[in-house]
């Protein structure tokens, strides 16, 4: 399965659950299956974020480090806020 597959599947458990219309047995079963779909995401994303590197030369010699995505907010607004990070929070 693919990531985007995941994420998917993922949206489609958390809507159903949000309707509130299963009964409480296949709720439960929804909620397990949606939990192994965070599990399988997180860890797809854990694969990408360890292949995902810039490679920087320094001083004729090549070193690996992580990427970091900016933003143009960020370029402009210098540290991201927290309200920038979890807008739904705010």
């Amino acid at each position: 399965m693919k990531f985007e597959e995941g994420m998917e599947k993922l949206e489609g458990i958390i809507r159903q659950l949000e309707e509130g219309n299963l009964p409480l047995e296949e709720s439960l079963e929804k909620f397990e299956e949606g939990m192994k779909l965070i599990n399988f995401c997180e860890k797809k994303l854990e694969e990408v974020e360890k292949r995902v590197n810039i490679l920087i030369k320094d001083q004729d010699k090549f070193k690996l480090e992580p990427w970091q995505p900016t933003t143009e907010k960020e370029e402009n607004r210098g540290s991201p806020s927290e309200e920038y990070l979890f807008p739904e929070n705010s």
